[in-house]
């Protein structure tokens, strides 16, 4: 399995892999399930190889990238960090 930050790197920059539509899951901890958003909602701030920000409720929301469990791509799961 790669990392995920390799992963986000590739559907960001590589035109041909980035075709598609992509999910990724999160672990909720308040829900206390995995959230699943769209990749293209996902803002990344330059520099940061920690976490990415998604609005929620009218607000952004820092999600830290361990706490990403799947990614999908076009409905198939492409990437899942070990349980």
């Amino acid at each position: 399995m790669i990392p995920i930050q390799d992963l986000f790197s590739k559907i960001r920059w590589d035109k041909e892999f980035g075709k598609g539509h992509f999910e990724i899951g999160y672990e909720d901890h308040w829900e206390e399930k995995i959230i699943r958003i769209a990749f293209k909602k996902i803002v990344f701030e330059e520099g940061n190889h920690f976490s990415f920000q998604i609005k929620l409720g009218g607000e952004m929301v820092t999600i830290p990238f361990h706490r990403i469990k799947e990614v999908y791509r076009d409905g198939g799961i492409i990437w899942q960090r070990s349980r």
